[in-house]
């Protein structure tokens, strides 16, 4: 597909990146989780020494990064890929290279195959933020509402934990809720550049430090490899097993090994759970019947904290926590509930409207891409960067009050 995707280029990244990002980056590595410079400083400093071919964009992929531009822009797609990638900076940055030898095409193929999108571009390493800012900067400054490329995400704060509580006491409109952040391991880059053993090792890390966890997170580790049916069919019905991505994720490179290094916890009560190696590296859940927000968000910030101590996460002083799909970087926070507003939803088009007032996103039932199952939709936070983890579930909890008073009076 593009360049890191090629399986011999990978090979020479992984002698060199396991030995500088594996284990004990966090400690040494001088990477941005401890505050030092742009994307993945520790992975890049391997490459000084590569040889010209290495730095040079292949033939192939260029040619058929200027078949997908010339159809993206024939297109009457409304990506914000299409938006801000002109010829100029197409010009620009179609000959450039990360060190781990991802190249714009793995930015932008999963856009350039699904004109519906809505953002259309993924990075396939942190460094790709720096490399590529041409392009990332104004679709980020587009999405997160005016985060600018001279802002500064503020530093991690998870706030006075206490002050939420239950947004629907009665039950009447909430049936569940569910605060989630997307975590990337130092040291490796994402979903596209990683190979099966990386993939294996990286599963091997997670299971180990999940198996560490006490009290209320204490549970149990699946790998997705080798998993015996009757477990499968459980996590199914229990709606916690992750499919091979969609279409989107599929084109973007994201699903290599299928289902190498993918794995699943949960703790014995069911309200915590973790994804390893799905579309993020980690994706830390919590979770739970009814509109209880405080102990959901609670459960969620004791769970990170326990986690950070024993896994270096990968950090960016300006972006924040870094991730696969820059929708997602900043807090990486998303607090939803899946609320029935049956007189609300009788004008859609007025629910979206409404909800957008209160910097909140209406989705269907299962997320993203579906629709709303028996008049129940999912509806979170909007803004994940230039506000803190406090803010952004503090912003869902105002606006899911609100229309919660708005659904009552009409």
């Amino acid at each position: 597909m593009g360049g890191c995707a090629s399986k011999d280029k990978k090979d020479k990244v992984v002698e060199n990146e396991t030995a500088a990002g594996s284990g004990e980056a966090g400690a040494d590595g001088g990477d941005t989780a401890n505050g030092g410079g742009e994307g993945c400083v520790s992975n890049s400093m391997v490459f000084l020494s590569r040889n010209k071919s290495d730095t040079m964009v292949d033939a192939a992929v260029l040619e058929k990064m200027e078949a997908g531009f010339a159809k993206l822009a024939a297109s009457d797609s409304k990506s914000l890929l299409k938006k801000y990638l002109t010829k100029e900076v197409f010009d620009a940055l179609k000959n450039k290279k990360t060190s781990f030898g991802s190249t714009l095409l793995d930015c932008v193929q999963s856009g350039f195959e699904n004109p519906d999108s809505g953002v259309g571009i993924y990075a396939p390493d942190a460094e790709a933020y720096t490399v590529f800012a041409d392009l990332f900067d104004p679709i980020i400054e587009d999405y997160h509402m005016g985060f600018k490329k001279t802002d500064k995400h503020p530093a991690s704060d998870f706030g006075d934990v206490s002050t939420f509580g239950n947004v629907d006491p009665t039950g009447e409109f909430v049936v569940s809720t569910r605060v989630r952040c997307g975590r990337s391991m130092e040291g490796y880059p994402f979903n596209p550049c990683l190979t099966e053993a990386q993939y294996k090792e990286m599963e091997a890390k997670v299971s180990a430090t999940l198996s560490g966890l006490e009290g209320e997170l204490k549970g149990k580790f699946y790998p997705l490899t080798g998993m015996e049916k009757a477990v499968q069919q459980q996590l199914i019905d229990d709606h916690f097993l992750f499919k091979e991505g969609d279409r989107f994720l599929q084109a973007a490179n994201a699903c290599r090994y299928w289902p190498s290094g993918r794995g699943i916890y949960h703790n014995d009560n069911k309200t915590f759970l973790v994804w390893c190696n799905e579309e993020d590296h980690l994706r830390i859940i919590s979770m739970q019947m009814g509109g209880d927000l405080g102990q959901v968000y609670r459960r969620l910030t004791s769970a990170v904290n326990e986690i950070e101590k024993r896994v270096p996460f990968s950090h960016n002083d300006r972006l924040g926590f870094l991730t696969f799909c820059p929708t997602n970087l900043g807090t990486t926070i998303r607090a939803s509930v899946h609320i029935k507003v049956p007189k609300m939803a009788k004008d859609y088009a007025n629910l979206e409207k409404v909800a957008g007032k209160y910097n909140l996103q209406v989705r269907g039932t299962r997320g993203e891409h579906s629709e709303a199952e028996g008049g129940i939709y999912d509806i979170s936070n909007k803004r994940r960067m230039g506000l803190t983890e406090y803010e952004a579930v503090k912003e869902m909890y105002d606006g899911i009050s609100e229309l919660i008073k708005i659904e009552k009076s009409l």
